[in-house]
């Protein structure tokens, strides 16, 4: 955006001449506790996300009083964070005093303001608008995946600065429009949630109807209704078979007859798809390569994951030719004459996969696992192929829809979003003059 203001008499100045910065507590384990000490919650960077605070996971820290006072927050401060992702690297959060008596990790900055210059409000407001974003975008130091900024970039953020009075406006209008539109965002968000839970019912029910109605909800469980008798559970392994992927090893020798091709990793796939924008390669025997490279039809699953995405098969179609995968995903192979590979990858996908992966998953704090040996014990219904494949072509259409109308409220969701990064600029920078704006309401979004 061009940023200069629109109104000409709205001076930038450098924020460190409107508030101070109060730098938070180190944590360390050594420190000595044997005087006056307190005990008191404190904010972490997990705590302080952009626009809003996170208080359902607070810590507490016994430190020196002294110390503690020195890093104690006020209701009226805003929130910064050190580090993190670039798009959401200084974007103030107003601390209202959520919790009494609260304390904030160094990597948390909180900016004290004049108040007989600058509202809090207005400053979290800037932050958050576009001009805030090019400042802290383009001051921040990058690394891989994340972003930092300090205490002398933030105090150097020349802030526009119109009247108190003004400014109180602006937050108070803003506080206000941007709340109509995160309550349409969040409906919006909902109804993604039911589209969810649609699809998980269509492929459970489709695949094997009145499987839904019947389940108990745990494993192992008699669900099976009386017309399926004839479709009987068959261990996956009778029907597939499984193809182990490549070790990546850098001390291999590639000296003799090797061949580089494309291999997919354990991030290359996902729970409903395979991504191929970002495939590496890798060098390998040529005996290697044909004992690991994909066939379409292949059923792809990880190792491990999240438990809800345990086991969930996805179909690979030939995408990339030769490619390769990696020792930590499993392609199994269907029995082309028995088992159809979509009917697999879907069947991962229903109330019976879910319940067969998640309670045989080797579960740690926050992820899970898998092998062989559980992928291939999996209880399949089998019905005869040509069965599998109408039921599959019939969920299939179901699902399209149901992408269909997922795909719009993605688009509904980025208009919203760029409406209110647009009126959040255009206040704070005088391309809105809020005394005769005419308010907002759900039906003009």
């Amino acid at each position: 955006m061009d940023k200069k203001l629109a109104n000409e008499n709205r001076q930038l100045v450098r924020l460190g001449y409107l508030c101070r910065l109060q730098t938070g507590l180190t944590v360390d384990g050594t420190r000595d506790l044997d005087g006056d000490v307190v005990t008191r919650p404190y904010l972490r960077v997990a705590n302080v996300q952009a626009g809003h605070l996170a208080l359902d996971s607070v810590t507490e820290i016994t430190v020196p009083r002294a110390m503690a006072e020195r890093s104690s927050l006020r209701s009226g401060d805003v929130l910064m964070t050190e580090g993190g992702d670039l798009d959401k690297l200084g974007r103030g959060t107003v601390w209202r005093g959520e919790l009494e008596d609260c304390l904030h990790q160094n990597h948390v900055f909180a900016l004290r303001t004049n108040p007989h210059q600058l509202d809090a409000g207005y400053l979290a407001w800037v932050t958050q608008s576009a001009y805030g974003r090019d400042y802290f975008e383009s001051t921040g130091v990058k690394t891989t995946n994340l972003a930092s900024t300090n205490s002398s970039k933030i105090l150097d953020f020349r802030i526009p600065l119109p009247d108190l009075s003004e400014q109180c406006r602006i937050a108070d209008f803003l506080d206000v429009e941007t709340a109509r539109i995160d309550r349409l965002a969040s409906a919006r968000e909902k109804q993604a949630e039911v589209l969810d839970e649609l699809e998980y019912a269509e492929v459970s029910d489709g695949l094997i109807p009145g499987s839904l109605a019947s389940a108990s909800g745990e494993w192992p469980w008699i669900w099976l209704p009386a017309h399926l008798e004839a479709a009987p559970l068959v261990r996956l392994g009778y029907v597939a078979r499984i193809q182990s992927g490549l070790t990546v090893d850098g001390k291999r020798d590639v000296s003799g007859d090797v061949v580089t091709r494309p291999y997919l990793s354990v991030a290359n796939v996902q729970a409903d798809r395979i991504r191929v924008d970002n495939v590496s390669e890798i060098t390998v025997p040529i005996g290697i390569a044909r004992r690991s490279t994909l066939l379409s039809g292949d059923v792809l699953m990880t190792e491990g994951g999240d438990l809800d995405k345990l086991g969930r098969g996805t179909l690979w179609r030939g995408e990339l030719e030769g490619c390769l995968h990696q020792n930590h995903v499993f392609a199994v192979r269907p029995e082309i004459s028995r088992l159809d590979a979509d009917y697999l990858a879907l069947m991962t996908r229903t109330f019976h996969g879910r319940c067969y992966f998640e309670s045989t998953g080797v579960k740690t704090t926050n992820l899970a696992s898998t092998n062989s040996s559980k992928i291939l014990g999996f209880p399949i219904p089998l019905p005869q192929l040509a069965i599998q494949r109408r039921r599959v072509l019939a969920v299939q259409r179901k699902l399209d829809q149901i992408s269909r109308a997922r795909q719009r409220l993605r688009v509904q969701l980025d208009v919203l979003a760029e409406r209110r990064q647009a009126l959040i600029t255009a206040a704070v920078t005088g391309q809105l003059d809020i005394t005769t704006a005419r308010p907002m309401h759900d039906r003009d979004l």
